[in-house]
């Protein structure tokens, strides 16, 4: 049998072959706000603690100070003006995000602001967030478009990064084609300073823009997602309690953490939540480049990053994976990661870099208790 073949025809029809493309969500631009107070651990020296039980901790400071260090790795943090609230930083990292992405804010189709605690105004302890902190955003940013929707989100320090899985989930539903996500918080107006954890909250904001674009099959963009909540004996693991000292107002509240059962909970599921992300993806974790955990304890990440990599049956994870920022800022909660992120990817941290085809790691937990992650091909 004589096969023939449609020769130049055959030949220019594949000449217009182009790759397969899909629609993903790319973050387009980035930007944070880190506040200009800084707190060392040597000021923490002249605090005097209490336990739960508000029986006073006789050790002498230095040694709680320097004891804290060592676990935690964090050396100072950073505390807002008495002039600012979240809504303000928020703000001030939204605008950046903007400028970054070169996007018109009109466009946005959602303001998304994970927080916490709302605005509270220095010298008070009230909670202020009607209206929402997303509205106040979108007002100072002067958005008119009344098609652009604001609100906010509690998911403990995992919301920016549940705000990114939001967006991703509305384009993927056909709702919105732009997004603005921001994680901000002021815990240097909720924290108890008789308390030995006090020390380890900040302050500060960090914002993206993302957009669905269509990009070739290897191309960025989100690749994969999981949220876990755990809510039974978990539920209260971090909580808002009265202060530890004795004789003071009960009817206050303070940010209060059960620091051994969150670690045993982070180090256990949050390996497993970033593993299974990655198996979702289809990403060989030889491939993974950086993981942005949350910054809440060093020890506790450098545990977590571990574990990961033993699920996958290997020794340990490679030298500088996980870029670090808790030793000068501190744990601000939603705004560690978005915060992190911005400053790795504009080129502020000389010891990690971001390459086009990178795959990454975004992960975090907190109050809930609630895990996330997400893998995104830069």
């Amino acid at each position: 049998m004589h096969l023939s073949f449609p020769g130049k025809a055959w030949g220019k029809a594949y000449s217009h072959y182009t790759p397969m493309t899909m629609w993903r969500s790319i973050i387009t631009g980035t930007g944070s706000y880190i506040p200009t107070e800084v707190k060392t651990n040597q000021d923490f020296t002249a605090h005097k603690f209490y336990t739960e039980d508000k029986a006073p901790i006789n050790s002498p400071t230095e040694v709680i100070v320097e004891k804290f260090r060592k676990i935690t790795g964090i050396a100072e943090r950073r505390y807002v003006e008495d002039t600012l609230t979240t809504s303000d930083i928020a703000t001030i990292a939204a605008e950046r995000a903007i400028q970054n992405s070169a996007i018109d804010p009109e466009t946005l189709d959602y303001i998304i602001v994970a927080h916490n605690f709302g605005d509270v105004v220095k010298g008070t302890f009230q909670s202020d967030a009607v209206p929402a902190l997303a509205s106040r955003v979108k007002h100072n940013l002067k958005i008119q478009n009344p098609g652009c929707v604001a609100y906010d989100l509690l998911f403990g320090c995992p919301g920016w990064i549940q705000g990114m899985i939001h967006a991703d989930a509305f384009f993927k539903a056909g709702l919105a084609k732009k997004a603005l996500v921001i994680g901000a918080e002021t815990l240097s107006r909720v924290i108890d300073s008789y308390d030995r954890d006090s020390m380890i909250f900040s302050d500060g904001a960090g914002a993206a823009v993302v957009e669905y674009t269509e990009v070739p099959e290897d191309g960025s963009g989100m690749l994969a997602s999981c949220t876990l909540s755990h809510s039974v004996q978990e539920a209260y693991f971090i909580n808002m309690d009265k202060s530890y000292a004795p004789g003071y107002d009960a009817g206050i509240r303070y940010i209060k953490m059960k620091g051994r059962k969150v670690y045993e909970y982070a180090i256990k599921l949050v390996p497993e939540a970033m593993k299974s992300c990655l198996d979702k993806a289809g990403i060989d974790i030889k491939d993974l480049k950086k993981a942005f955990i949350h910054q809440a304890n060093e020890k506790m990440d450098e545990s977590m990053i571990q574990a990961l990599y033993k699920l996958y049956d290997l020794p340990q994870a490679p030298d500088n994976i996980m870029p670090m920022s808790i030793h000068y800022l501190g744990n601000s909660s939603v705004a560690t990661v978005p915060t992190l992120y911005d400053l790795v990817r504009s080129g502020k941290d000389e010891r990690h870099k971001l390459h086009t085809g990178d795959v990454i790691l975004f992960a975090s937990v907190g109050a809930g208790m609630n895990i996330n992650a997400i893998c995104y091909r830069v």
